[in-house]
């Protein structure tokens, strides 16, 4: 399956294929990027598509890619298993957990959690982030 745009609930998001080309630079995220202007508001990439040193906190690779993602106003959220990186870094644990509490960067299992995530419920605003209160 190519890389598509589907509505979930109720968001365009541009789901991205598992067996796509992997990011492993920062113009592979800025394609992905570009590829949500088409229409999206969101990019779900699948975790296997990122290059390990992604997980890597110490390469600074997540970091500059989330900010493109940031600086271009599209939400990218990271669709699959990562406890095997979770288990080898208390830093990255912390970033996944922080992300999770923001509206710009998730970490999430699958895309049912992305859909959960994503629908409209008592406690979140508009960008689908959890309120503080």
């Amino acid at each position: 399956m190519p890389d598509v745009i589907q509505e979930r609930a109720g968001v365009p998001v541009l789901v991205c294929d598992p067996d796509g080309p992997p990011v492993t630079t920062e113009q592979d995220a800025l394609d992905l990027i570009g590829a949500a202007f088409l229409g999206a508001q969101l990019v779900a990439v699948p975790a296997s598509r990122l290059d390990p040193s992604f997980f890597a906190l110490g390469t600074r690779f997540a970091g500059e890619i989330m900010q493109k993602f940031v600086n271009y106003r599209i939400r990218l959220v990271v669709v699959g298993d990562i406890a095997a990186h979770l288990a080898s870094s208390s830093a990255l644990r912390a970033l996944v957990h922080e992300s999770n509490r923001s509206g710009h960067v998730w970490f999430v299992p699958d895309l049912d959690a992305l859909d959960a995530r994503l629908a409209p419920a008592a406690g979140r605003g508009p960008d689908g982030a959890p309120t503080r209160g």
